[in-house]
């Protein structure tokens, strides 16, 4: 695999919150990756995993600090404002969430996206917002958030499916499964999705469909891998089920 990258390797605040992170999730998880020359070793990056637990960030987190990049994860810009939470966040260069498609937010996302390049860092967002609805935990309708950034940017979008985590901590689960300990988790990062043809048009809202489209039909094909299953042919989507969706990165 080759030196990590700068970002993992100089001293930062990872450090001691991998310390701590890291073997407590290799006592609950035996995660196995695959993949993984096709997440950079250097530059910016956005990643977009599945999400059916809470847990899912963690396993994430782990995964992406085992591949020698530093995992920062968009999240909610109330969070930022919080004594201490907000310090932390800012110090690792965690990204608030842009919760709107107007003109400030996109330019939000716009400079978020230019300080991705500049710094050479990558972002994990979950292109579906919140936990999936689908009752076989299978990805459901996504959201353009992740394709926002990667547009404005011109930054490569990952693809990532992970499978097991529900074996340690369920969906809306209370508490975690701790035995048998080392449970197998797989993880598997696919290729960029080509956004080639849709490449500056990113405020076009029809171009924002598309490219979740193949995001989510990217994640989906990898997530049947893992299962080793095939996913419903129709993607599940909440407001036709009569689900309130609760996500961001509209």
């Amino acid at each position: 695999m080759g030196s990590p990258s700068p970002e993992k390797s100089r001293p930062s605040l990872f450090w001691p919150l991998a310390a701590i992170v890291v073997p407590l999730i290799s006592f609950l998880a035996k995660i196995r990756i695959t993949g993984r020359e096709k997440l950079p070793r250097n530059g910016a990056f956005v990643l977009a995993p599945n999400h059916y637990s809470e847990f899912d960030p963690l396993i994430v987190a782990v995964a992406v600090w085992r591949l020698g990049r530093a995992p920062r994860f968009m999240a909610k810009d109330s969070l930022f404002r919080i004594p201490v939470l907000g310090w932390l966040l800012r110090k690792t260069g965690m990204i608030p969430v842009a919760r709107t498609s107007s003109a400030s937010a996109a330019k939000q996302t716009m400079k978020q996206s230019n300080d991705l390049v500049e710094h050479g860092r990558g972002v994990i967002v979950y292109p579906e917002g919140t936990l999936t609805r689908d009752p076989e935990l299978w990805p459901m309708r996504g959201k353009s958030g992740a394709v926002r950034l990667a547009l404005a940017g011109d930054i490569p979008l990952i693809p990532m499916a992970q499978w097991g985590t529900q074996t340690i901590m369920g969906r809306y689960q209370k508490g975690l499964s701790v035995w048998p300990p080392r449970k197998p988790v797989h993880v598997i990062i696919g290729d960029p999705v080509d956004l080639s043809d849709l490449k500056g048009r990113g405020g076009d809202q029809a171009v924002l469909t598309e490219a979740t489209t193949r995001l989510m039909d990217a994640i989906t094909a990898l997530l049947e891998q893992a299962r080793d299953a095939k996913a419903p042919a129709e993607r599940w989507n909440p407001a036709t089920h009569g689900q309130k969706e609760t996500g961001r990165l509209d």
